[in-house]
């Protein structure tokens, strides 16, 4: 007969749920009464042979996922961060040597990040279960849960990603096109954030090839229509006035995918016995490529946070979780507020503002004491 009851519940078999439950493992007396259940692929996704998104995973991050034997061997290291601003003075750099690590982080595709951790599951001890179809998130939230196997009950639950309850939302009038590029001169470990009056523009360094760069280019939905229906050649033309010359000739070097862009910020605790994390606690600008880090942050507090509870889960997690939700609060107003107010600071016509933010860019550059704090809580965030 299968399982019906679980200690814990995650809903949502994503990088951040799938990472919690491969930390939940390593500490239960019981891996079997911690239950990952999946959401179905939208259609949509579901045709595609790959996921075009390439993740940019943090210091903290990939010894995160070292410790549970998730982090892929294909991945491109960053070493140096270069961030400008377009048609103004002022740059600064990040770089691995002046932390004292050996990189700042690292660039992972998502579906490559997925096959990781789901072979660290299978050999976990985790019990993987999907929902129901055709509830989708209605079938995560309910309670009891109703999945593939029937309905089950749980002790705790975590919602991981999927429908999200009420909280603060902005629309930030921008959409994301992602594409990869190759380069006449790559310059090995560097990645580059670039401001413009209509949005960021960033290149990492792609997993698949040392001449691959992943692009994210934000712009208002009208200018990413417009740049998404262009050949390659007009395409490419706009990617150099844009970018300049500094990684050579930028090709295309393979299709455009485009993503909308919105903020979310909502509730740790959305109900009885229920934590939220990762994409079902917030969603943030791409900008930085914090999103998924914060996440990942989420996951390995908590599971800190319930360490003692696996080994007496009759007892009553209300109060483990309002503990975890205080600890995390530092963290996840800092990342979301930085990840906000940069691209909406950036994205400006205001020539004052403007040239502001260069003299901001020049005084990270030249004085360590404005640069480093940024750059750390960029390394792995704010700790407590």
């Amino acid at each position: 007969m299968p399982q019906t009851d679980f200690d814990i519940a995650i809903c949502g078999a994503g990088p951040v749920g799938s990472a919690l439950a491969l930390l939940l493992a390593r500490h239960a007396p019981s891996p079997h009464r911690i239950a990952l259940i999946a959401r179905p692929s939208p259609p949509s996704k579901a045709s595609k042979a790959l996921d075009p998104r390439a993740l940019a995973l943090n210091y903290g991050s990939i010894q995160l996922l070292k410790s549970v034997a998730a982090w892929p061997g294909a991945a491109a290291s960053i070493s140096t961060v270069h961030v400008s601003q377009k048609g103004r003075l002022g740059r600064t750099l990040i770089s691995a040597t002046e932390l004292g690590v050996d990189r700042l982080g690292g660039v992972v595709g998502y579906d490559t990040l997925l096959k990781t951790l789901g072979s660290a599951l299978q050999a976990s001890g985790v019990c993987l279960l999907s929902t129901a179809l055709p509830q989708g998130d209605a079938s995560l939230q309910a309670d009891p849960l109703l999945t593939s196997e029937g309905l089950i009950t749980c002790r705790a639950k975590v919602l991981s990603d999927g429908a999200k309850p009420v909280g603060i939302q902005r629309d930030y009038n921008q959409h994301a096109l992602v594409a990869t590029l190759r380069s006449s001169r790559p310059r090995t470990g560097w990645a580059y954030e670039r401001f413009t009056s209509d949005g960021p523009f960033a290149l990492l360094p792609h997993p698949s090839a040392s001449d691959l760069y992943a692009l994210v280019w934000c712009n208002p939905p009208e200018k990413t229509a417009t740049l998404e229906a262009l050949n390659n050649a007009d395409f490419e033309a706009k990617l150099l006035q844009t970018f300049g010359s500094r990684l050579g000739r930028l090709k295309l070097a393979g299709d455009r995918f485009v993503f909308p862009l919105s903020m979310y910020a909502g509730p740790s605790l959305p109900a009885r016995h229920t934590v939220a994390i990762g994409n079902a606690a917030q969603t943030l600008h791409p900008v930085a490529g914090q999103g998924l880090n914060l996440g990942l942050r989420d996951a390995a507090q908590l599971s800190q946070a319930l360490r003692p509870w696996l080994a007496m889960p009759q007892s009553d997690v209300g109060s483990i979780l309002e503990l975890y939700a205080n600890k995390r609060r530092l963290d996840r107003c800092l990342t979301a507020s930085v990840t906000d107010v940069l691209p909406r600071i950036f994205a400006t016509s205001n020539p004052l503002v403007q040239h502001t933010c260069g003299l901001g860019l020049l005084a990270m550059d030249v004085l360590e004491i404005a640069r480093l704090p940024l750059a750390r809580h960029l390394l792995q965030g704010t700790r407590t």
